[in-house]
């Protein structure tokens, strides 16, 4: 007995010691370093110049898995200064940098490059410098989440290369000013391989060029990008096209995928057309038609790249063969087709200016596989999925990170980023008015980098609801409002708990056989009921719970 009680009471101060070191770990303060603020902020070595132009030039061996290169910078200057930043992550360094011919100085703190000027910088001139870089960039173990390059073979023992760097940031290969707030407002992208590979890299091939047993493919961009999504595929491959009729006339698909796969490309890329119908229904336009729009493979689960969306789902339905909602309805869809293309919308078009925003882009993303299912499946099939995605939600942080630190919110942005944008839907009801907000967004931030509260105050402006409450719990808090009622002597008491101040959002229930909607507040409200009524069901499209007491 007395050895059980020991066990016992070793269990219980177990448990606690743990509760107690969970707790201290919430309450933690996250601490951020001078690195995470330069690379994070818009430093004044940042704010006084506007991107205008890069020529990205990069040779890239894959044998000894180097590169080599140089990026031309064009720049309009906005304000006095005579000290640039420029980004580049170790074990990549620069080599040279220089303007009209003249070599800079150039002042190293971590991966932030600061750059001394001899020249003038007049307000209103445009100005480019060459930065020359080299190295062995970082290796990515596990991409698309660690980043880097992959450097991979393909059956046949071919190379087969691909960058991916979300998060990590552009600066992990490419000298640039690596912040989402300043898109360059086009680029050309050249990059040598051996001649028995082909590069596909973003926008449109512009020529190719051989220089004894090497080729360069020269691509070039004429819409803004956004640093991360500029990309090289290195690879043994084969093409095909097909011209799809758009909203803006028509517009080049094209498809890279590796030898071996070519006809397996073709009838499993029939998603890819079927994506854009769907999506310029919802989306509006395809927002670079300039550039084109390609899917190519490669050796990762893929990613966003603007106008060269990757691909690495093993032609399979689903999320490498599963469904995300256990539903059924995940499977209708080859995932990375259906996701990474719906980026070209939110993450390409509208852009965040820091990632702490980042549920803009992902949240709307993932809200897209559900409009998908709705415009081939119906509404029942969207609501159905959107739904599934929900025992995916931790509500471990709040989906807006801290900000000026290039550090984003919960990996909830996806699930419940979606879940938030499907209750929306439910509060404006209209279903067409909630196609022209969608669309109306697309729009008005076309090319842009916006911040979430731009996106709020138009949702809200053109819903006519004041969203300013919706937002704050959903996006800043892990609360998720619950709506606690009883039912006695024919009559209903409710209230929502679990809320911040003033939240107040309307709800439809079903009490009985009868649905309505109910406008609960922090206190009691009653409503009498007819007799026999002792049922009541939340509409499951709120995401919102629900407890009877």
């Amino acid at each position: 007995m007395l050895n059980r009680l020991l066990v016992i009471s070793s269990i219980i101060l177990l448990s606690s010691t743990v509760k107690l070191l969970a707790q201290d770990l919430l309450n933690k303060k996250e601490v951020f370093t001078r690195q995470d603020t330069l690379r994070g902020s818009i430093t004044p070595e940042r704010a006084w110049w506007d991107l205008t132009y890069y020529h990205l030039e990069v040779k890239v061996e894959p044998d000894k898995k180097f590169i080599s290169g140089k990026n031309t910078i064009q720049y309009k200057v906005l304000e006095n200064n005579t000290v640039m930043q420029i980004d580049l992550q170790a074990p990549m360094v620069i080599t040279k940098i220089t303007q009209n011919g003249k070599a800079l100085q150039v002042k190293d703190e971590g991966n932030a490059h600061f750059v001394t000027l001899i020249d003038k910088q007049n307000i209103g001139d445009i100005n480019s410098l060459e930065v020359s870089f080299e190295g062995h960039p970082q290796e990515a173990i596990n991409a698309p989440w660690d980043g880097g390059f992959s450097w991979k073979k393909d059956n046949n023992g071919n190379h087969f290369v691909a960058t991916s760097n979300q998060g990590l940031g552009a600066s992990v290969w490419w000298p640039c000013k690596d912040h989402m707030y300043d898109e360059v407002d086009s680029m050309l992208i050249s990059v040598n391989v051996p001649k028995d590979l082909m590069d596909v890299s973003n926008g449109r091939l512009r020529s190719i060029e051989q220089f004894g047993d090497t080729k360069t493919y020269h691509w070039i961009v004429k819409s803004p990008i956004n640093n991360y999504g500029v990309n090289i595929n290195i690879g043994d491959y084969v093409n095909f096209s097909e011209k799809y009729d758009g909203e803006n006339g028509f517009l080049d698909m094209d498809y890279y995928v590796l030898r071996d796969n070519l006809e397996k490309a073709k009838q499993h890329f029939k998603d890819a057309p079927k994506m854009m119908k769907a999506f310029e229904h919802w989306f509006g336009p395809y927002p670079f038609y300039k550039d084109s729009f390609k899917l190519v493979e490669v050796p990762y689960l893929g990613m966003e790249h603007q106008s060269s969306v990757t691909y690495g789902n093993k032609y399979l339905k689903g999320y490498l063969g599963l469904d995300r909602s256990n539903t059924g309805w995940g499977l209708m869809f080859d995932y990375i087709i259906i996701h990474e293309a719906g980026h070209e919308w939110f993450a390409n078009n509208i852009t965040v200016k820091d990632v702490a925003d980042l549920w803009v882009q992902e949240g709307f993303t993932c809200y897209s596989e559900s409009l998908f299912l709705d415009y081939y499946h119906g509404k029942k099939a969207a609501s159905e999925y959107v739904i599934g995605l929900r025992s995916g939600i931790n509500n471990d942080k709040p989906l807006i990170g801290p900000y000026h630190v290039n550090k984003e919110g919960s990996s909830d942005m996806y699930d419940k980023g979606a879940n938030i944008l499907h209750t929306l839907r439910q509060l404006i009801e209209n279903d067409e008015k909630w196609r022209q907000i969608l669309r109306g967004l697309n729009r008005t931030f076309y090319h842009q980098t916006v911040t979430t509260q731009q996106i709020e105050n138009y949702i809200s402006e053109q819903s006519g609801i004041d969203l300013t409450e919706f937002f704050k719990q959903y996006l800043r808090t892990t609360k998720i409002p619950t709506l606690e009622y009883s039912i006695e002597n024919n009559q209903l008491k409710y209230r929502w708990t679990n809320i911040i101040e003033k939240f107040d959002m309307p709800v439809v229930a079903k009490l009985g056989d009868k649905t309505q909607w109910l406008f609960p507040k922090a206190e009691w409200k009653t409503m009498p009921l007819e007799t026999g009524n002792t049922s009541l069901e939340v509409d499951p499209n709120f995401y919102v719970e629900s407890k009877k007491l």
